[in-house]
């Protein structure tokens, strides 16, 4: 993505213009992707229906969070804390998936 071009006037603040074609892309790719994920819901996939829905909205989340959010072009503290957030989501589906499989174990369920 081009660099913002940057506009103020003495006393105000700088504000950022980012050109619109991006966000149209990144909008239309969304929905597209969105079509995908409710045709994936209907077609039969077996275990693996699961893994291409979260599979999708990851790629959903990956362009929200790099073109809405300009994540590319911030400080290393928005770094930090996207990283921090998608450490605490990977950390929330193994205690999740910690719990799923071993549910039957603990509880004496076959």
């Amino acid at each position: 993505m081009n660099q913002p071009a940057t506009t103020s006037s003495p006393g105000e603040p700088a504000s950022a213009s980012y050109p619109l074609r991006p966000y149209l892309l990144v909008f239309f790719g969304l929905m597209g992707l969105t079509a995908l994920t409710t045709t994936v819901a209907y077609v039969d996939l077996g275990f693996l229906n699961t893994t291409v829905a979260l599979a999708i909205a990851g790629v959903k989340a990956l362009l929200v969070v790099l073109i809405f959010m300009h994540v590319p072009h911030s400080g290393k503290i928005v770094w930090a804390l996207a990283s921090a957030g998608l450490l605490f989501l990977i950390i929330l589906f193994l205690l999740t998936m910690n719990d799923y499989v071993t549910r039957a174990m603990v509880m004496g369920w076959e």
